[in-house]
């Protein structure tokens, strides 16, 4: 819908993003954070002010709209502006949360930023955040020109104007997106060559897996990421690794995904999806929790491509993960009928037709789940949306029952339990339950004002446990990164964030 970065608020949007657009920090594959636009930072001794050094060789693309038609070099104003930009809520970015902590009486008086000189950039935050480095590696974090977004307005959404390692040439919507070689691209590799290498990108929009998986199989497309249902049994063998008969052919490319799959329930009160709905009762949620094999469900439904999610809601690979910390749900269907019993819903007597909302790509999940619910008591109906019309009900709270992804923006805990923080209710923040809990907001708040990790990581453990109890949301799994590429495609790697990297990807021509 947009190469905006203000704007890039899911990976469909965030991966050309991520090939046009460089911000003052990056994550290496390893999840560093390393230097991009700013060579180096210092941070305050209470935690509150960064301050960032910039590279003096890093230009906007060319553009009419320069002087000359040559891309103008960044300096620390454009990094004001944009960060600014995001904050106005005239713009309407769903990243704004990003800056809730800047002191806004600080810096220009308004944004809480501030440039001393052209190659100096400051930052300074009302109270110390452990996360913020890893933060400002987001896409809404990434410099746009003040000139070029002032021009075009909402239509920089389709001229988009950066400093990556690809610039903008073409997009019909809906057939193709072609973004070619930026000439000037400031990063290089480890033998001093300029990146990128490719000259060249090209994305198709197909919006049918099938068509997708068989374009691929022809030689169209070079590029498969995720598992589906589509084509699984035809590339992987039932125990999560590639076809034999496509060795030499392709690669699959795996690790850890730091995304958890879930079921999320809405528990605001106030609201008329939750007046009189049986999962408005602990216990009728912690029944759904322990009603299903979810060690069944990632052998038949994934190829074991991934993890059952049974240690909470923060998923494996975030440094704080620890499998003896919170103590999730297994499947137990005798608890699940106790519960049941207890909540007042005997064998699922009087519990009546629980709506589950979902998208196509996840039917055979929701569907499984269905079946094993059924067997305790309880009766679903699955509720299939399009993709569009269903983030933007989840987005705004209008799901009382939604199967939903977290993949994280930077990796912290933190990023996962700021969903359950009662400042972050949506539409405004990433709180799509509506969960409000004092005591909660007391360890969140607590765990950010945390210096040392260890202290912080316990928290984060007692937040979880908190969330996993209350059974807020059911964790399904925790996802694996799975990507298909052509044998002679290298320099792609894969990263436990899944973030599409195109600048030191190759091609290797075989006979």
């Amino acid at each position: 819908t947009s190469l905006d970065p203000a704007y890039a608020r899911n990976q469909a949007l965030i991966w050309p993003v991520n090939q046009l657009f460089n911000g003052l920090v990056q994550l290496d594959n390893r999840l560093n954070i390393r230097p991009c636009i700013a060579k180096r930072w210092d941070q305050s001794a209470d935690g509150r002010v960064y301050t960032f050094h910039l590279r003096d060789d890093v230009f906007f693309h060319d553009d009419p709209l320069f002087e000359g038609g040559k891309g103008r070099k960044v300096v620390a104003a454009d990094f004001v502006y944009s960060f600014g930009r995001i904050m106005d809520p005239g713009a309407a970015s769903p990243g704004a949360w990003i800056f809730n902590l800047v002191d806004r009486g600080a810096g220009d008086g308004r944004t809480g930023f501030f440039a001393p000189d052209d190659s100096t950039f400051r930052i300074r935050l009302r109270e110390p955040f452990p996360a913020f480095l890893g933060l400002l590696t987001v896409p809404y974090c990434f410099v746009v020109p003040r000139e070029v977004v002032g021009h075009y307005g909402k239509d920089f959404r389709s001229h988009p104007v950066g400093t990556g390692p690809f610039r903008f040439a073409a997009w019909r919507e809906d057939e193709k997106l072609v973004l070619t070689r930026n000439p000037h691209y400031f990063e290089k590799d480890s033998l001093g060559r300029s990146l990128p290498y490719l000259d060249a990108v090209s994305i198709s929009f197909i919006k049918d897996k099938q068509s997708e998986f068989m374009q691929f199989m022809l030689g169209n497309i070079d590029f498969l990421s995720g598992v589906h249902p589509a084509y699984k049994d035809e590339l992987m063998t039932l125990t999560g690794e590639l076809n034999p008969q496509y060795k030499g052919r392709f690669r699959m490319l795996t690790e850890p995904y730091l995304n958890t799959e879930y079921l999320g329930i809405l528990v605001d009160t106030s609201s008329e999806l939750t007046r009189g709905s049986p999962l408005m009762d602990r216990r009728v949620r912690q029944a759904i929790s322990y009603g299903f094999d979810r060690s069944r469900m990632m052998r038949y439904l994934r190829n074991n491509v991934g993890r059952p999610a049974t240690c909470g809601f923060v998923p494996e690979g975030i440094p704080s993960f620890d499998t003896g910390a919170v103590k999730g749900y297994r499947y137990d269907p005798d608890l699940s009928r106790e519960l049941l019993s207890q909540a007042g819903y005997p064998g699922g007597q009087g519990i009546g037709r629980i709506t589950l909302t979902t998208t196509s790509d996840y039917l055979d999940l929701c569907e499984y789940i269905q079946h094993e619910l059924a067997g305790i008591g309880i009766s679903l109906k699955i509720d299939v949306n399009t993709g569009a019309a269903f983030r933007n009900q989840v987005a705004n709270s209008k799901l009382a029952f939604f199967r939903g992804s977290w993949i994280a923006d930077y990796p912290d805990a933190e990023n996962y339990l700021a969903l359950f923080y009662s400042r972050n209710f949506s539409p405004s923040g990433p709180n799509y339950t509506h969960y409000a809990n004092q005591a909660y907001d007391r360890l969140y708040e607590q765990a950010m004002r945390a210096t040392r990790k260890e202290v912080r990581f316990s928290i984060y453990h007692a937040m979880d446990s908190m969330i996993t109890r209350e059974a807020v949301v059911i964790p399904l799994y925790y996802d694996q990164v799975v990507r298909f590429v052509p044998e002679g495609l290298g320099g792609l790697g894969t990263n436990p964030m899944n973030l599409l990297n195109l600048k030191e990807a190759w091609w290797i021509y075989l006979n």
